[in-house]
């Protein structure tokens, strides 16, 4: 069992549980294992979002990089989505991004990319645990003149905002956008130093909100996991559609101009849905998680679209389509992936496919959502002992309840029990067609699963 590293990276308490003795060693660890095939002095890109403790993580990251001897490149604020993208522009061995995503801000996390600027996958962190908990970080120690370099390069930033200039602007220059306007939560994050700019550069008029970090606001009430917010503010200044990211910028969220939520499972069939007919869905598929809800797989057969399910994770979908050459896929939280630009979630990109389509189709945003129909989904914890997690589908009573669920709602529903990643529960989630009786049903079992395992 790995013991620093989730579903996402470290992520843990700034400065306690994330101490700066602990990133230091992930740094250490981290630069040998990801640069020791390279013939050449590494280099290693840094970025972060907008938490209070940013600046010391990254300076402890920093220190650990140049013990290694490694270069390193201090991006600042920057969206992980950039810093993946500019490892890949400017051939970095590495990189890392500073941030806990959508946690609140006593929370931090450290992120590590390959030189593909991709998330590594759970081997590689895995080997940095071993190197991290061995006696081999001291023999990893540069000297004299194998120290490395530290350099500020924010200016990059301006590399990434050209990048959807590159993407997006001839296309954008074509649409009427003469009464087209969006609000756009930043959720006092990494995006509040880049939105602005890209949908400046794109001619798209916008409202911005939520864009004054001062390091403890970020996702505080707001952002893609509050929308409420957004929500009243769409429908009172009359705006077509809402966008909110999270802290660190690689989710999207969106809201119709009624002030209905968009999400991830919307957001992946209105798209896939005009790739399709612009003959660009790669192998006819799209592909999501075992969490996304009934509604997008009845979208997928009803529009004759192949549909491809994998464990809960980006990374888990991200390896799916590169294994089988997949170009759109993502998570119902807003984590989407567009592999023929970014190789990893992108909320501003996601936001402009999303535009991208409601001004070349001409559609309002609630009027391309309906290709798609939900099916009412309740989630429900069951809290359990840490290590009973694995041990539900062991218990006779608690099989047999969750066989009887699965006949009931085989045709027109389903059921689908996981445990936490990172947290002492079990995870009871049932669709079907009336939310009460569902609701009652979720309850019931996550009851049993209590009872039972604690």
């Amino acid at each position: 069992m790995r013991r620093y590293f989730g579903t996402d990276g470290i992520r843990r308490i700034a400065n306690t549980e994330l101490s700066p003795e602990l990133v230091y060693r992930v740094a250490k660890a981290g630069a040998y294992v990801l640069s020791k095939h390279c013939n050449h002095t590494p280099t290693i890109l840094i970025g972060r979002d907008t938490r209070i403790s940013g600046t010391l993580i990254e300076s402890a990251m920093v220190a650990g990089f140049l013990s290694y001897g490694a270069n390193v490149k201090i991006l600042g604020v920057i969206p992980t989505p950039g810093v993946a993208y500019l490892t890949k522009k400017l051939k970095a061995d590495a990189s890392v991004v500073i941030s806990a995503s959508h946690n609140t801000y006593e929370f931090n996390g450290v992120k590590y990319f390959s030189n593909k600027g991709m998330k590594i996958p759970d081997d590689i962190e895995e080997e940095i645990e071993e190197v991290m908990d061995s006696d081999k970080l001291t023999d990893f120690t540069a000297v004299n003149d194998k120290i490395g370099i530290s350099e500020i390069r924010t200016d990059l930033l301006d590399e990434y905002v050209y990048f959807f200039r590159k993407n997006f602007e001839e296309d954008f220059e074509e649409y009427d956008k003469s009464d087209f306007v969006v609000a756009i939560d930043t959720a006092n994050g990494a995006t509040s130093v880049v939105a602005e700019k890209v949908f400046t550069a794109l001619g798209i008029k916008h409202y911005i909100l939520n864009n004054t970090p001062n390091g403890i606001n970020i996702n505080d009430n707001c952002g893609s996991t509050h929308l409420d917010v957004l929500k009243k503010y769409v429908v009172e200044n009359k705006c077509n559609l809402g966008i909110a990211y999270d802290g660190d910028g690689d989710r999207c969220l969106a809201v119709d101009e009624n002030g209905n939520e968009i999400d991830g499972d919307k957001l992946i069939a209105v798209i896939s849905n005009y790739l399709k007919e612009k003959g660009k869905l790669a192998n006819n598929t799209i592909v999501s998680t075992v969490m996304s809800n009934l509604g997008l797989k009845k979208y997928a057969e009803k529009n004759n679209i192949n549909i491809v399910q994998t464990k809960v994770g980006d990374r888990y979908v991200l390896e799916e389509m590169l294994k089988n050459g997949y170009n759109i896929g993502g998570e119902q939280s807003g984590h989407i992936i567009f592999l023929d630009y970014n190789p990893t979630g992108d909320g501003i990109l996601t936001s402009l496919m999303f535009i991208k389509v409601m001004l070349e189709k001409k559609m309002k945003a609630s009027d391309l959502c309906k290709i798609i129909k939900f099916y009412p989904q309740v989630l429900v914890n069951a809290k359990i002992k840490n290590d009973n997690k694995e041990k539900y589908n062991e218990d006779v009573e608690i099989k047999a309840k969750i066989d009887e669920l699965e006949k009931e709602f085989a045709d027109n529903g389903r059921i689908l029990i996981r445990p936490s990643g990172t947290e002492p529960l079990i995870r009871v989630m049932i669709e079907g067609e009336d939310q009460n009786y569902i609701q009652t049903k979720a309850e019931e079992l996550a009851k049993l699963i209590e009872k039972k395992l604690n």
